[in-house]
């Protein structure tokens, strides 16, 4: 749908807190409006970044899961309930949606993500969210986004902490997540929140402002709402509290966007 439709004097009610804010305005809405994005891993931070987009008038979202609704999901993942239990996580977000927002445009998929079919999966969206929990599928939608000169967002949370990266190692002098995290962790070897645990509040802030930095990029040269900061990750200390920051250099050997 073009944005003239999503921007019809009903969506232009809808959105009017957004519209008013100088930073976003008329047109960095409308920009959202015809914005198309994926979502890898619809998990404790895929859920509330999936309610924010939505909410933020994202016109068009790729939701990207293989996984079933289990109960132990419920404390941090936000668009489940009880009676979603056995059913997949794609498909049940997307009926959130549905019930949410019917302007929104939605396709899912509920095929596991690999490096043989990470570019083919995140195809035509400007934007990628990753907040699967494991470095071999981090790092295949890393090499993916690269390929296709698609922006990734890089979300990760555990216990109290959590993390959230702007990369565009697509871009000269911009690292990829691979440059930050290297090569070690091209195996499914990393610690999850069912060995280390995870506050599940601590799971929205992470989801959050992945949703917030996500429209930073949408909006970079069309509003004054900011820097997405390539290269910037985020880490975020639920127990202090607080946030720190650090940039990290494009590796001119890195196998996923190096020489």
């Amino acid at each position: 749908m073009a944005s003239s439709t999503k921007l019809s004097p009903a969506r232009l009610y809808r959105f009017a807190r957004h519209i008013v804010l100088p930073e976003i305005g008329g047109a960095g809405q409308a920009r959202l409006a015809e914005a198309h994005i994926a979502i890898v891993g619809l998990g404790g931070i895929g859920s509330p970044a999936l309610q924010y987009l939505a909410g933020a008038g994202i016109g068009r979202l790729t939701l990207i899961d293989n996984g079933d609704v289990e109960a132990s999901n419920l404390q941090r993942q936000t668009i489940y309930t009880e009676r979603d239990i056995g059913h997949g996580k794609a498909v049940i977000a997307r009926g959130w949606l549905a019930d949410f927002d019917r302007g929104l445009d939605v396709d899912i998929s509920d095929a596991k993500i690999e490096p043989g079919n990470a570019r083919a999966m995140i195809d035509g969206a400007e934007l990628v969210i990753d907040g699967t929990d494991n470095f071999a599928t981090r790092l295949a939608v890393s090499d993916a986004c690269v390929a296709a000169g698609v922006p990734l967002l890089s979300a990760a949370v555990g216990r109290f902490q959590g993390q959230v990266g702007a990369f565009a190692g697509h871009l000269p002098d911009h690292a990829c997540y691979r440059c930050f995290v290297g090569d070690a962790f091209d195996a499914e070897d990393c610690d999850t929140c069912a060995e280390d645990g995870v506050l599940g509040a601590m799971v929205g802030w992470v989801g959050t402002f992945a949703a917030m930095q996500a429209i930073k990029v949408l909006l970079r040269g069309v509003s004054q709402f900011g820097d997405p900061r390539w290269g910037t990750v985020f880490q975020m200390d639920g127990l202090a509290p607080g946030m720190r920051s650090f940039a990290i250099p494009k590796d001119p050997t890195c196998k996923g966007c190096g020489d």
